[in-house]
């Protein structure tokens, strides 16, 4: 589908006497916001289309569901206070804002070379990151937060896909409820997975919606890991890094692969 045909059936779909909707066509966005509150989303819809047309969506009104929820959710602080269950780790780049547009700082905490992590409270088909203040509302210090986030973390599936490509094994973990690259920071996962590979753990974590490990037995491996791990980048809804980490002795190392052919596909 062409992009300005799907640009017009989302407009379509979005339009409301409260909304403004602005497109942009230099970064290819739409800008749907709420004017009662002057607070928005902004989409980019050329990712947003890679997925429709690889039907990860049912229909156009699934897309639009997914806006109208995060719309929906600009009005909304929840409070922590009773969602405790509900608050989970959510992995960025160190490059994602530190404060709300608001000025109101977020809560996060530093994790590699690459990434930071945040706090999220979920509110069923999306959720609110933490800021300091909503915590202090709470009653509840960063340290607590983070143990809170762990534990949920650790309560959720892990459902993970084998693809074998040159020789080397890839997992893909995607349980697409928002935390699948949360994965990353359960040890027990990491530590599961080294003790299965027989050659070297790797560990990508290009958007938010997916965790992928490989385990390396050739250079063949390292150049398909790294075309993974680009092309998944540039598809994300929530894109995190393009470079690949080695895990050695319970620590991610983010390495820089250059891929010097294109792998073949199984």
């Amino acid at each position: 589908m062409e992009l300005r045909k799907f640009r017009k059936m989302l407009e379509e779909k979005l339009k409301r006497d409260d909304r403004s909707i602005t497109y942009n066509h230099k970064e290819s966005t739409l800008r749907i916001t709420d004017i009662n509150i002057n607070k928005g989303v902004t989409l980019s819809l050329k990712p947003l289309l890679a997925k429709w047309e690889r039907e990860e969506y049912d229909s156009i009104e699934e897309v639009v569901r997914y806006i109208e929820v995060g719309l929906d959710s600009m009005s909304e602080r929840p409070s922590l206070n009773g969602n405790e269950d509900k608050i989970f780790p959510v992995i960025r780049s160190t490059s994602f804002p530190e404060e709300t547009k608001d000025g109101l700082a977020l809560l996060f905490e530093e994790h590699t070379a690459e990434t930071r992590v945040y706090y999220a409270v979920d509110l069923g088909e999306a959720y609110t990151l933490i800021d300091e203040k909503m915590a202090s509302d709470s009653g509840l210090t960063a340290k607590r937060i983070q143990e809170i986030s762990r534990f949920n973390l650790r309560s959720l599936p892990q459902p993970v896909k084998e693809d074998i490509v040159a020789g080397n094994t890839f997992y893909f973990l995607r349980a697409k409820d928002g935390y699948d690259a949360s994965r990353v920071l359960d040890p027990s996962l990491l530590a599961k997975m080294a003790k299965k590979v027989t050659g070297q753990l790797a560990v990508a974590i290009p958007h938010q919606d997916v965790l992928i490990m490989a385990d390396i037995q050739n250079d063949s491996g390292y150049d398909v890991l790294a075309q993974i791990a680009l092309q998944f980048f540039g598809e994300g809804r929530v894109p995190v890094t393009a470079l690949p980490f080695m895990y050695e002795n319970g620590e991610l190392e983010p390495t820089f692969i250059l891929a010097h052919k294109k792998p073949q596909q199984p």
